[in-house]
């Protein structure tokens, strides 16, 4: 089905801001307030203050560029009932640009550079500004102020940390993106997140000026596929109006404008608590939160950082009871248990200064054993020794490393950038659009790519005893390629038996638990990309980020690797292009690509295994 971009546009705004209507409150006295910035820019605000109140209450303070506008008491309920029930002051708030806030909306906008200058602005400065004004005008406030938000509001909780007011006394920043060239929404490691990153730009920076396009919402692969090389998009559709796109298709290699984003330059202390939320299949923001923690944690001498990890996709711990996503099931109401067990009792004891938080450094939760395990560090330092699996002949995957010492120790596939493997089973519907399963692609059956000519599988025997890992993963593939620039796109699998199953279709299911791409151009350098030396071996170091799981007795361990993955990520022409947002039609040509397995060019996947069950 063919629908206009603007009618998708309108319906994920409307999705995004909590799905409430304004009605009759009983529960909150209600406050829309214009609160003025440092630069003389006025925020929208909404003020929830709780009725019958008699004692000072903490603000829950949440800033969106998503919109308010549904953001009223049935909202509060639904969405933070787990919170309100302790008593907070509830405030939304439009970030600086969007709905009926003042001011000019960048995307991620930049730390200033100029903290000297009392007029230059970000989204920290903007957190400062509200947290005084709210201090200063709600009267019965208790002095203290909790942070929270998910996604790009998350991102803006964290950005409060940069240069907290002294009154923001607890954060907990969930699935808030840290580096969108590395890692997060927009790139992985160089590598364009297409679909997304179109759909979501113009998402959020479509205007009247922009022409409006036929947008095939029933099937992105053959829409995108059709459009051609990523120059079309600014041709033929957006013509240079979306400023967002504009910064992809000028900045592809990892210069000053993505390092100056990104947060872990900005992460040099600790003086908040800090409550790091993450989702082990999140199809947006993994990395993010992950990174956060980690850069806090270098600095965190109060042990006030700490880090939930649950089986959770983008957001998914703060809605439903998060027993199961897509068709995996992890035996226990996941999100019940973190709304109530953690994140209420973390902002109660910084906030209200009630009860105790029995909270270790790291609480993750280790699916396929499907239990929560407590950490004194992530990755943990104890218990866990790294394992290498090697890729060896006849599509197997073993424990010692190959033998073969041959020019033909490899296996080989063709890369052909006009039929590009699949992210998920077609039809792929828009990322945000009607009957969209954007949310849980990544625990999908990935028995549609195994045994197609352009995937390379290798699997360990049927295991004997279970496998449990926990930590970072990371892959050594030596490889060559026809041409002179590559993808690679390795995942790790669990491979369930053939028989017993229940429901029968789980009979051999492939669940992905970890992956990644690697744009071969990036080897050396990110910031400046090289082109890869035709038909000669070449070593690529891949980040797997981390896990907790458990592969069970009787199940298989298997490694996919590919070189596309579309639209989820652009086609590589894989010739080397300086900017591959300027290639042209004739520039997109086919490879065969080459995994060696021998002796002296052992490609590998590292694991890091756990010796007993954490305590």
């Amino acid at each position: 089905m063919r629908t206009g971009f603007a009618g998708i546009v309108a319906a994920v705004v409307l999705q995004l801001a909590t799905a409430a209507l304004p009605a009759q409150d009983t529960t909150f006295t209600r406050t829309e307030v214009m609160i003025p910035m440092r630069d003389g820019v006025k925020l929208y605000t909404k003020i929830f203050v709780p009725k019958g109140t008699t004692q000072p209450l903490p603000f829950m303070f949440i800033r969106t560029p998503y919109g308010i506008d549904g953001f009223e008491a049935a909202g509060i309920a639904r969405g933070y009932g787990f919170l309100a029930k302790d008593g907070y002051i509830f405030v939304s708030q439009d970030a600086r640009g969007k709905f009926k806030s003042e001011g000019e909306f960048v995307m991620q906008r930049a730390p200033r550079q100029d903290r000297n200058d009392p007029k230059a602005i970000d989204e920290s400065t903007d957190a400062y500004d509200s947290i005084e004004w709210l201090l200063k005008n709600v009267p019965g406030n208790n002095g203290r102020v909790g942070m929270t938000g998910v996604s790009y509001p998350g991102w803006l909780t964290a950005m409060a940390m940069l240069d907290p007011h002294p009154a923001l006394k607890a954060v907990s920043p969930q699935a808030s993106p840290s580096d969108m060239w590395l890692g997060d929404d927009f790139h992985h490691n160089g590598a364009f997140r297409l679909s997304y990153g179109f759909e979501y730009a113009t998402m959020m920076e479509s205007g009247k000026d922009v022409t409006q396009f036929s947008f095939d919402d029933y099937d992105t692969y053959d829409w995108y596929l059709k459009l051609g090389s990523l120059k079309n998009v600014n041709d033929k559709l957006l013509k240079g109006k979306i400023p967002t796109w504009n910064d992809f298709s000028r900045r592809p290699d990892y210069d000053a404008f993505w390092q100056r984003q990104a947060m872990k330059g900005y992460l040099t202390r600790v003086s908040i608590p800090t409550l790091n939320v993450a989702g082990w299949w999140d199809q947006e923001d993994f990395y993010g939160p992950i990174t956060i923690y980690r850069e806090l944690e270098k600095h965190d001498r109060g042990n006030q950082n700490f880090l939930v990890v649950g089986p959770w996709n983008h957001g998914g711990w703060m809605g439903g009871d998060g027993a199961s996503l897509g068709n995996i099931q992890f035996g226990q109401p996941t999100g019940r248990f973190f709304r109530d067990s953690i994140m209420a009792p973390f902002f109660a004891k910084y906030l209200h200064d009630k009860g105790s938080l029995s909270l270790p450094e790291a609480l993750v939760f280790e699916a396929g054993a499907n239990e929560w395990r407590r950490y004194g560090a992530w990755p943990p330092k104890e218990a866990v020794s790294s394992r290498a699996l090697y890729m060896r002949e006849g599509g197997a995957l073993g424990w010692e490393p190959p033998k073969s010492t041959g020019p033909n120790a490899y296996d080989a596939y063709v890369s052909d950038p006009s039929k590009p493997v699949p992210y998920r089973p077609r039809p792929i519907a828009a990322t945000y659009g009607a009957g969209s399963t954007w949310s849980r692609w990544l625990t999908d059956d990935q028995r549609f790519a195994h045994n197609r000519p352009d995937v390379a599988s290798w699997e360990l025997a049927t295991l004997t005893e279970d496998l449990t890992i926990a930590g970072d993963i990371s892959v050594t593939l030596h490889a060559a390629t026809t041409g002179s620039d590559a993808d690679w796109i390795v995942k790790l699998i669990d491979v369930y038996p053939d028989t017993g199953m229940t429901p029968l279709f789980m009979n051999g299911y492939q669940f992905m638990v970890a992956n990644e791409v690697f744009r071969g151009r990036y080897r050396k350098s990110n910031e400046k990309p090289a082109p890869i030396t035709p038909n000669t071996p070449t070593d690529f170091t891949i980040d797997l980020h981390t896990q907790a799981y458990t592969f069970k007795k009787g199940h298989r361990v298997m490694v996919q690797v590919q070189s596309s993955w579309f639209p989820l990520i652009d086609r590589n022409p894989q010739k080397f292009i300086p900017n591959i947002f300027e290639a042209k039609e004739g520039d997109f040509t086919v490879a065969t690509q080459r995994i060696y397995r021998s002796a002296s060019k052992p490609s590998k996947i590292v694991l890091p295994v756990v010796n007993r069950v954490a305590q």
